[in-house]
């Protein structure tokens, strides 16, 4: 009976492979690799689809996905009029490409600024643009469930011997426009035989591009066929240097939702002045423009409407979620850069090219986190001390660590809030590190569990003990600081500096005598924010020019409090700050940032 189960168990799986064989062929889903970092919400953002379609598609995906995996992402019907995903498949090249979508390779390339040929490969995604609209769409046919796929695979009946009208430009010749549609020149002069002779073809003149035959189709690739290399090279933009780098800030300075969110604005401009000033100091040009923008739209609309700012080179702001996407529409329209400071929920990033988000999206900070832990302690022994009260508001990062450790093989327990010290010295281990974890980051917690723990460290001096936390605990370190440096501490962050060091002190002293102040002493300290931000940029900018993107993991400055590791999210969108510290209260009472890069 049991092996009659497994034969149809057999036969139903090869059925599905092969409905999803055919499906693939019709279109109605691409795949997509899971790549470290990324969660359903952020690869649904990708792609525009709703997190529930993709969960149809893969059941369980709901509950967990794997780094390397594939996932079947459906064609939602609004992508397939204007623009399509793409999985590259083995032996597809970018001319391949360019024939089967009939687009150019610019627009491809365009469309895709983090791809190159390095990083063609299969298994990535990029994104197909739309040719001119909607006049030369590819044929579509509608499936079952009423999704509407460009249909590549499957031409629809042809009316006319011609596939698109071309309108000459200038400059061009029967070689470029040939290329520019995948088909052979032949092809071309025999749909045209005005052509037939002619070296120069009068501009405005309007040309018949034919389907292409198959068979001329083989012999023009096998003919002269241009690699990757050669593409990617011809339509790489050439870099551009910036005399005077122009430079806009847009922030609530005076309608923020608060008086205290205002003059963190305020913070925030007043250290990226220091930067201005700083890199002018060094011979660097910026025309820096300030505007104050309120929450309404009308307030954001004025200040894009006005004439300089179709000439930014980058643009730092805003605070406001529901300005990020008019924003950064803006700035992908004007080929502008957007240095997005703050806490975002917004998911634009996945999708435009042109912002920059300083504040990692949870997702790829835990990641990082779980990497970094393992990575610091790979003899763990890790025990949880549960919250109580119900406090979930580390639930996420929790749930994910321990799915990291499983497949680590790296033995953990949970132990209540209230657990005695002689409980907690039962799930000690001699023979590893033991590393406490509370499920909470609130200073509530810390106060009920570091009495047990200090005294646990202190009965038993010869176990590997650590207390291992959150980024909101910099700021009960004045409360706890005895505590931290007795248990071993450690905990993550984006944003930390120790207020001792050189770099610290004088860009303190620097802005008490700037603005006669203090800055706030609040995590993260917003002077320090601006300074980092508007000095990484601007400093890229002013060395590399338009060719920013490609060579700032060569910047070689030390921020003060900002770490930055960009990544670019996918092909077609824009980049995410995945630089994480680790902070170390030792017991030598040293304060030790660990720098995993």
């Amino acid at each position: 009976m049991k092996t009659i189960n497994r034969i149809i168990c057999s036969l139903l799986l090869a059925g599905a492979c092969t409905l999803g064989a055919v499906a693939q062929e019709n279109q109605s889903y691409f795949l997509h690799t899971i790549e470290k970092g990324q969660s359903l919400y952020s690869i649904a953002s990708m792609y525009g689809v709703s997190q529930a379609d993709i969960i149809k598609l893969n059941p369980g995906s709901d509950e967990r996905i794997f780094i390397g995996r594939t996932l079947r992402i459906p064609r939602s019907a609004a992508n397939a009029q204007k623009e399509t995903y793409h999985t590259i498949a083995s032996g597809e090249t970018l001319y391949r490409l360019t024939v089967k979508y009939n687009v150019s390779a610019k627009a491809i390339c365009d469309a895709n600024p983090g791809l190159s040929a390095e990083n063609f490969r299969i298994g990535q995604v990029i994104l197909i643009p739309s040719t001119t609209e909607a006049e030369t769409m590819a044929p579509t046919e509608t499936l079952s469930n009423n999704t509407v796929v460009a249909n590549n695979n499957i031409p629809g009946p042809i009316e006319s011997r011609c596939r698109d009208m071309h309108k000459v430009k200038r400059k061009e010749t029967v070689f470029s426009i040939s290329r520019e549609y995948g088909i052979s020149e032949a092809e071309l002069i025999a749909a045209n035989p005005e052509l037939k002779g002619e070296n120069k073809i009068k501009k405005g003149t309007f040309l018949c591009i034919p389907y292409p035959k198959a068979q001329t189709e083989q012999s023009a690739q096998l003919q002269a066929t241009p690699t990757n290399s050669e593409l990617f090279r011809e339509n790489r933009k050439e870099t551009e240097r910036f005399s005077t780098i122009k430079a806009a800030v847009i922030l609530p300075f005076l309608d923020g939702v608060s008086k205290s969110e205002s003059s963190r604005m305020v913070e925030y401009y007043e250290g990226l002045l220091m930067a201005v000033d700083s890199l002018k100091r060094t011979g660097t040009s910026i025309d820096l423009y300030t505007y104050n923008s309120g929450p309404e739209s009308a307030s954001l609309n004025s200040i894009l409407g006005k004439s300089e700012m179709k000439d930014m080179d980058i643009i730092f702001g805003p605070l406001y979620q529901q300005h990020i996407e008019p924003l950064a529409e803006f700035a992908k329209k004007q080929d502008t850069r957007l240095v997005i400071p703050f806490t975002s929920k917004d998911n634009t990033v996945f999708q435009n090219p042109a912002v920059y988000q300083i504040n990692t999206p949870q997702s790829y900070l835990y990641s990082e986190v779980y990497d970094h832990f393992v990575r610091q302690f790979p003899n763990a022994n890790v025990i949880f001390i549960e919250a109580s009260q119900g406090a979930k508001d580390k639930a996420e990062f929790i749930k994910g660590l321990k799915d990291e450790l499983r497949n680590r093989s790296i033995p953990m327990k949970s132990l209540k809030e209230d657990v005695t010290v002689e409980s907690l010295k039962t799930v000690l281990r001699t023979d590893r590190e033991n590393i406490f974890i509370p499920t909470s980051g609130s200073n509530l917690t810390l106060i009920k569990i570091l009495p047990q723990l200090t005294l646990l460290v202190r009965e038993q001096p010869e176990s590997r003990i650590h207390l291992f936390g959150y980024p909101e605990w910099q700021t009960y370190t004045k409360d706890h600081l005895e505590a931290f440096f007795e248990l071993d501490t450690y905990f993550y962050s984006s944003f930390y500096t120790n207020n001792l060091l050189p770099a610290a002190i004088n860009f303190t002293k620097s802005y008490r005598r700037w603005y006669g102040k203090e800055m706030d002493e609040r995590y993260p300290k917003f002077g320090m924010l601006g300074f980092d931000t508007g000095y990484f940029f601007l400093k890229g900018l002013a060395r590399y020019g338009s060719s920013f993107e490609k060579n700032m993991q060569g910047l070689d400055l030390v921020p003060i409090q900002t770490g930055f590791k960009f990544q670019r999210v996918n092909n077609w969108g824009g980049f995410i700050n995945k630089k994480v510290f680790f902070v170390h209260f030792t017991k030598n009472f040293e304060l030790v940032k660990l720098d995993f890069d």
